[in-house]
């Protein structure tokens, strides 16, 4: 305690220079810490987004997820409802789940015939009240508001499409789509007429269908069995899916319509099985009793679990674009800490040269001159690190209630800028401990050279 009392005055004698080298600490904890919480903000924006869309994780059927996506109907997994209730009935899972629904991924093209174009395109069949459902998980309590299913209360008929799929298929003016006019016009010009088959499966669909509008479009599909099968189908929204490449080929639609296009009259299938949990800690113990599921109940049934970080791979790419760049920052930080520290110690060393003769005079040993300057350095790596984590804490609740957005990679619309530091304790407490060991290691080269100093020299030292 003696050592740490004589630290503490020693830095307080050099007030000023103590204060520059706090304030050169207290600037690099607070940008670790800011963006150490902007980073987790994204990691847990990412998250809740794919969560929501596409769950925690997913059953599929063997190898679906290399190869189906060339022809999904081929990976159709059979009597999938019994899989649901066994799931949803099990007694180690039921507690961890919100959701658990199927969906049906399907290929095909999509015609406004009466306009001549078409597209390939990339089906999705759902359940809607499960989509709202799990639309409202936000186990990080984000400050947005949930967005409900647009096919909510819809006709089996319905689907809603991307905007590029809008444009291409010359619906922008009823769907109220922007920028397409010149490509409405190029459309008018080269209007094509569908292929005898296709319009004849499609005029049959129009005459089953009670309302046609001018948003009336057809999907052709290949059935399980390889026959053509076309529905009549009523676009009710087109929405920004917030990827080019999918806004183009976007289709989604009721299970049972998706179902009956690919089944027909036979046993319907799905080629997913979504589950999402209460929180995504729950994943490890939830994947380990699926996959004894899968083993014993399940063992005739060629399955496998996928979880949402292998079926999005841009959130691991994000989150270890993030985790470099914070490490860059934090060793870019701590060399600056490292040379500040170092000198400030190194000034002290010199200006102290007859006081360290005086103590070794008196019967200091090395070691008690080494401890001392060491404590210096740990001193203010403490102060710097308090007032660090206290100013860091202050600003980014500034920041938070600034009411300042932002529009992050795959959204649509701009969402509030957080930077979360409050809770995140792991980050708070290596930040402390990092500038804390930082600032000793700079101290420890002029401790030893302080240490190593003649008593004699030291004691004539002008």
């Amino acid at each position: 305690m003696k050592t740490f009392s004589l630290a503490l005055r020693n830095l307080l004698r050099n007030g000023r220079r103590s204060v520059t080298t706090l304030m050169a600490m207290i600037v690099g904890a607070g940008a670790i810490l800011i963006f150490g919480g902007y980073s987790r903000n994204i990691t847990y924006g990412l998250q809740t987004g794919y969560v929501a869309s596409s769950g925690h994780l997913q059953i599929q059927h063997k190898d679906y997820f290399l190869y189906g996506s060339g022809n999904p109907t081929a990976y159709g997994i059979a009597d999938y409802e019994r899989i649901i209730s066994t799931i949803k009935a099990d007694p180690v899972l039921s507690p961890m789940l919100t959701v658990v629904t199927p969906t049906l991924q399907i290929g095909g093209i999509a015609g406004n015939f009466s306009a001549g174009v078409s597209r390939t395109v990339l089906g999705s069949g759902v359940v809607v009240a499960d989509q709202n459902a799990m639309r409202e998980w936000n186990d990080y309590h984000f400050p947005s508001r949930t967005k409900v299913n647009a096919l909510t209360d819809t006709s089996d008929d319905a689907v809603v499409i991307g905007n590029g799929l809008a444009r291409v298929l010359q619906l922008c003016s009823e769907l109220h789509v922007k920028n397409c006019q010149a490509q409405a016009a190029v459309g008018d010009g080269n209007a094509k007429a569908a292929p005898a088959d296709i319009a004849a499966l499609s005029d049959l669909e129009a005459s089953k269908a009670s309302d046609q509008n001018a948003t009336h479009i057809e999907m052709l599909a290949a059935t399980s069995h390889g026959a053509p099968n076309v529905a009549s189908l009523n676009v009710i929204k087109a929405e920004d899916v917030g990827v080019k490449e999918l806004d183009d080929i976007f289709v989604t639609m009721h299970l049972a319509q998706a179902q009956h296009l690919v089944y027909g009259a036979g046993a319907p299938q799905a080629t997913a099985i979504v589950l999402q949990l209460k929180h995504t800690n729950q994943m490890a113990a939830a994947e380990a009793r699926l996959n004894q599921l899968l083993e014993t109940t399940f063992k005739d049934y060629p399955l496998e679990i996928q979880e949402f970080t292998t079926l999005n791979p841009f959130y691991g790419q994000t989150i270890g674009m993030f985790a470099a760049l914070f490490g860059f920052i934090a060793v870019l930080i701590g060399a600056i800490v490292l040379f500040t520290v170092g000198n400030t110690m190194s000034m002290a060393v010199v200006e102290r040269t007859v006081e360290i003769g005086t103590l070794r005079a008196i019967g200091l040993r090395r070691s008690g001159i080494r401890r001392l300057f060491i404590c210096e350095g740990f001193l203010l790596g403490v102060f710097g690190a308090a007032l660090g984590v206290a100013i860091s804490l202050m600003l980014a609740y500034l920041i938070n209630h600034a009411g300042l957005t932002w529009l992050p990679p795959g959204r649509v619309e701009p969402i509030p800028l957080n930077v979360r530091v409050w809770g995140e304790n792991r980050l708070i407490t290596g930040t402390a401990i990092g500038l804390m060991i930082v600032a000793m290691f700079s101290a420890l080269w002029p401790a030893n050279r302080a240490a190593r100093m003649n008593i004699v020299d030291a004691l004539r030292h002008v």
